[in-house]
C-alpha cells in the first residue's frame, strides 16, 4: 500500500471511530450517515488489510494494529490542521471545537463546575470530553492530540507545557461529631493519634494510599473503593475516616456535616497544574482555552 493510495477523510474516519469507540457516533462528529462510515471503514480496512476494529459491547475495540495506528495517525492529522489554521483565529462565541481533557472523578468535581459555568457564558457552543488517561500515556496522548489538555496533580509526567492552577494540600475528612474531633491535639500527637482512627480509600488516587503507608497506618484501611466520590457519603454515615485534598474536603464541608483536621502528613502539600503539548500549544482554541482556564483560577484566588 503506498500514502497515495489513502483519501484523507478515511484517516479521519479512523481517527474518530478511535476516539469515540463507536462507528455510529463518529459518523455523527464527522456529519456522514452511518452507512458513508461504514463503507469508509470497509475501504480503509481493505487499503490496510486488516480489520481495524472488532464488535466489542456496546461499540467496537481497535485491532493491535489500530493501536500502533492511532498516534501517528492523530498527530499527522494535528500536525495538518496546524499547518492550515496557522493564521487562523478562535472565536470563542461561534465555536463548535470539541476539547478534551484528562481529569480523574476528583478533578471533574474540582474543576468541571466552574469550566462549564465560563464557556456557558465566553463560548456556549462548545463542547467538552473527559477522559482518564494512564500517567505512562499522557505525554503520547497529549503529543498526538487524543487529549488536549491534563489537569491535576501530575508529578510523574515529564516533557509537557505546564502551568500552575493552585496549591492544595492532603488532610483528613471525618463526619461531624466525630468522636476523634473532641481532643485538643496538634504537631506530631495528632499525627500519633491517627491510629485510632480506621480508613477509607481509593486504589486509583495513589498518593493517598502512600501518604497512609508512611505514616504506618496502611493496616488501619477498612475500606478500599475504586471511585473518590463515593467517600463523602461513606464517611458522613460511619466512623470511617479519609485522606483527600483540601479543596475537595472544604467543599463537602461547606454544606455541613463533615469535620476536617491538618495532620503533618509528609508530602502533604502539592499543586494542580494544567499540562499540554508544546506541538498543539500554537492551536488558536487551545491557546484560547488554556488564557480562559488560568484567568478563572487567577480571579477565584485559587
Amino acid at each position: 500500500m503506498h500514502i497515495k493510495d489513502i483519501d484523507l477523510n478515511l484517516l479521519r474516519l479512523f481517527d474518530a471511530v478511535y476516539r469515540t469507540r463507536s462507528v455510529s457516533r463518529a459518523a455523527e462528529l464527522m456529519d456522514l450517515t452511518q452507512p458513508a462510515a461504514s463503507q469508509g471503514l470497509t475501504r480503509l480496512r481493505l487499503l490496510i488489510k486488516d480489520p481495524l476494529f472488532v464488535r466489542a459491547g456496546g461499540g467496537v475495540q481497535p485491532t493491535p494494529k489500530a493501536n500502533r495506528l492511532a498516534d501517528a495517525v492523530r498527530s499527522a492529522l494535528g500536525t495538518l490542521e496546524l499547518a492550515l489554521n496557522e493564521s487562523a483565529t478562535f472565536e470563542p462565541l461561534t465555536s463548535r471545537k470539541t476539547f478534551r481533557i484528562h481529569m480523574s472523578d476528583i478533578g471533574e468535581a474540582r474543576f468541571l463546575p466552574d469550566l462549564m459555568l465560563a464557556l456557558r457564558q465566553l463560548a456556549p457552543g462548545v463542547r467538552v470530553e473527559t477522559s482518564p488517561v494512564a500517567s505512562s500515556d499522557m505525554v503520547s496522548a497529549l503529543d498526538s492530540g487524543r487529549i488536549d489538555f491534563a489537569f491535576g496533580f501530575l508529578p510523574t509526567v515529564k516533557d509537557t507545557q505546564r502551568v500552575q492552577l493552585l496549591k492544595d494540600r492532603y488532610i483528613v475528612l471525618l463526619r461531624a461529631g466525630h468522636p476523634f474531633t473532641q481532643g485538643r491535639r496538634s504537631g506530631q500527637a495528632l499525627l500519633s493519634a491517627l491510629k485510632q482512627l480506621e480508613f477509607v480509600a481509593v486504589r486509583t488516587h495513589s498518593d493517598t494510599l502512600r501518604i497512609l503507608q508512611m505514616v504506618q497506618l496502611e493496616d488501619r484501611l477498612r475500606l478500599t473503593t475504586e471511585h473518590f466520590m463515593v467517600l463523602p457519603s461513606i464517611v458522613k454515615a460511619t466512623d470511617l475516616a479519609v485522606v483527600m485534598p483540601r479543596n475537595i474536603a472544604q467543599l463537602f464541608a461547606e454544606g455541613g456535616g463533615y469535620s476536617i483536621i491538618e495532620p503533618a502528613f509528609p508530602l502533604r502539600d502539592f499543586d494542580v497544574s494544567l499540562h499540554w503539548s508544546k506541538r498543539f500549544e500554537a492551536d488558536p482554541g487551545n491557546r484560547w482555552l488554556q488564557k480562559t482556564i488560568v484567568a478563572m483560577y487567577r480571579r477565584s484566588g485559587a
